[in-house]
């Protein structure tokens, strides 16, 4: 049996707002064929792989997400660059409220990181694998 990941839950005050946020944040896209879910209540899915995996956006529109659980996004080293290298361009900040730039990139020794909150309170995660191209195009020593 293979089992993989299809979605994972995430509680926002606007579907829309946020897909639009994700789009611009990380490339997700809404998967226009499952896209009258969220019209009766239901989730409102997004996706970077064509739908292979996703997002469900939820509407809790009165609520604080109460979501701890962080999701990871993975790129390739080369595009995990260029995230970094766009870092100013999208005002992010850390969970503490620190603007986020190349020093906020974490080495975990065989993969490096970037973590933020989306705006809902959702931690998000990318993450790459490609450890010395990364450290060799940041220039990281």
């Amino acid at each position: 049996m293979k089992v993989h990941i299809d979605h994972v839950h995430v509680y926002v005050k606007d579907q829309r707002e946020a897909a639009k946020w994700y789009s611009t944040v990380l490339g997700l896209e809404v998967e226009a064929d499952l896209e009258h879910w969220a019209a009766d209540g239901g989730p409102l899915m997004v996706s970077g792989d064509g739908g292979h995996s996703g997002i469900a956006l939820f509407a809790r529109p009165n609520e604080k997400s109460s979501n701890q659980s962080t999701v990871a996004f993975g790129m390739a080293g080369d595009d995990f660059a260029r995230f970094v290298s766009s870092l100013a361009d999208m005002d992010l900040v850390d969970r503490n409220g620190q603007v986020l730039s190349k020093d906020s990139v974490v080495d975990h020794d065989s993969s490096w990181s970037v973590y933020f909150p989306d705006p809902y309170g959702n931690p998000v995660e990318v993450t790459t694998y490609d450890y010395d191209s990364v450290k060799e195009s940041l220039g990281i020593e």
